[in-house]
Formats: C-alpha cells, sequence, structure tokens
C-alpha cells in the first residue's frame, strides 16, 4: 500500500437505499481481496471495522479505508441511523494491468516469462438494517 488510496465518494445507488464507496485500480489481485470481501459482507459495519482493524491480510487496509467512506457518504443522509448500517455487497473485481502491459523477466533456456502486475476494483455497499 505504497501510495495514496483515491476512493470514489458514490452516493445511494439505483435503489435509493444503499451507499457505496470505490476503490477503483488498488494495486492489489482480486483474488487476494476477495478473501477479505467474502469475510466481511453480510456482516454489521461495527463488526466490519473492527475485524478489518486486526486482520493480517493486506486487503484489510484498503477494505477498512473504503468502508469507512461508505459510511461516511450513508451519514450525509439525515434519516439514516449509522449504528444500523451492514455490509449488503462487497465485492473484488479485476482491474487492468498495471500500466496497462506486461513486463518481462528472464525464464530458463533464453525464454521470456511475463510480470503480470495486476490491479482490482474494490466495491462496498451499506444498507440500513429494516426496522424489527
Amino acid at each position: 500500500m505504497g501510495h495514496v488510496a483515491h476512493v470514489a465518494q458514490v452516493g445511494p445507488t439505483a435503489a435509493g437505499t444503499g451507499y457505496q464507496a470505490r476503490h477503483r485500480f488498488a494495486s492489489i489481485t482480486a483474488r487476494k481481496a476477495r478473501l477479505i470481501a467474502d469475510a466481511i459482507r453480510g456482516r454489521t459495519a461495527n463488526q466490519a471495522l473492527e475485524f478489518l482493524q486486526f486482520a493480517p491480510q493486506r486487503a484489510a487496509a484498503f477494505y477498512l479505508k473504503v468502508l469507512k467512506s461508505a459510511i461516511a457518504n450513508a451519514s450525509q443522509n439525515e434519516g439514516v441511523n449509522v449504528n444500523r448500517l451492514y455490509i449488503s455487497d462487497c465485492r473484488a473485481d479485476g482491474g487492468p494491468l498495471l500500466n496497462n502491459r506486461l513486463r518481462f523477466r528472464p525464464g530458463p533456456q533464453g525464454r521470456a516469462m511475463p510480470i503480470r502486475k495486476r490491479t482490482a476494483h474494490l466495491i462496498v455497499e451499506v444498507r440500513e438494517l429494516p426496522q424489527a
């Protein structure tokens, strides 16, 4: 996580009940980020924040920032109780290769082996729990 994360602040989703935040072109592979995405999907926002703060995976730091942004987006609406938010959608979609190209390193018997620096688009959507 050497560079500053650019977390896009996306407001209410099409349905109007969820609030999204995205980190596009995150320098982590989608496969590694999905481990964390699957772990926090469906949890309450407070549980997920606590989980992400102590998770040792590198993707947890990325998702912590995105989740805080999604909660901040939801808090812009006065009618939303931020303590009743849960993660309704959490994805890690594959992005383009870094600099949109392959790099090469020497392989056996004079061959060239590709280096793929992968990126990911991290998306978190939070919704308010329905009244019981």
